[in-house]
């Protein structure tokens, strides 16, 4: 087994006097993709938060390479290591080149001049996301699907350890939804690691290497995705029926109602 990047240590969280995580203990491996699945209110993104430090827990329970609590770092030196896109953010008035270009920022010397390196990796995030061409569009001219490439593509140019990703399929359709599931297949190159949240199971269930289940702040499950179907805990909490079928591509996942 690797060495955990990143782990949490009986992580709990309250918030307004609500307990919202409790006592999650988890370690996130390199080159792997994190699914985290779970019903509305299950403290998903309070986990993602916790997992970049920008909900602290009130005390040491994330760690980085087994080292201080990751809410202590130096936001910029947390920035090389963990980048973070969240679900809901607000869209600056700037072209689409200039919002990839921001990935590279804590990676800039004192002049926040672009090196040849940094460009090289602007300019691969951008093919690698199919936003070459959206580089002069406005960011709110942009459809949301196009707009959440964009934010994909600024995430690879930050080349960051571990990435985190809150609903990254949000206004996808069908075709970039799988597209953007081999995205973050790429994020986990060169011993990287990345996590998302993602509230579409069977794409979840087909594209994750380990999922985790969560269940009113705790963790009710957390395997592959095999084990977790196995055990019928995603069923459980979810009240759905899920089905996987084997094919020359890989295995497939569906839900349906529990009365069908």
């Amino acid at each position: 087994m690797s060495t955990p990047v990143l782990e949490t240590r009986l992580l709990s969280v309250t918030i307004g006097g609500k307990p919202v995580l409790k006592d999650v203990s988890l370690t996130f491996e390199p080159n792997t993709l994190y699914g985290i699945i779970g019903p509305n209110g299950s403290g998903k993104t309070t986990l993602l938060r916790c997992l970049c430090g920008i909900q602290p827990p009130g005390h040491d329970t994330v760690f980085l390479d087994g080292g201080g609590d990751v809410s202590r770092m130096p936001r910029r030196a947390l920035a090389k290591r963990i980048a973070f896109l969240p679900q809901h953010r607000t869209v600056p008035d700037i072209p689409v080149g200039m919002l990839v270009r921001h990935g590279r920022y804590p990676h800039l010397g004192f002049s926040k001049t672009l090196t040849e390196k940094d460009r090289l990796a602007v300019s691969r995030a951008m093919e690698l996301t199919g936003t070459a061409s959206l580089s002069e569009r406005m960011l709110p001219t942009l459809s949301g699907g196009e707009r959440q490439r964009a934010y994909l593509a600024m995430l690879l140019a930050q080349n960051a350890d571990i990435t985190l990703l809150d609903e990254p399929t949000t206004y996808l359709d069908a075709r970039y939804k799988f597209e953007t599931a081999a995205l973050m297949r790429t994020l986990c190159e060169n011993s990287r690691t990345a996590v998302a949240v993602l509230h579409d199971l069977p794409l979840a269930f087909s594209c994750c290497d380990r999922l985790i289940l969560l269940e009113n702040g705790t963790v009710a499950a957390c395997g592959t995705p095999a084990e977790i179907y196995d055990s019928g805990s995603a069923e459980r909490v979810f009240g759905i029926r899920l089905y996987r079928t084997e094919t020359p591509a890989g295995t497939l996942y569906a839900e349906s109602a529990p009365c069908i």
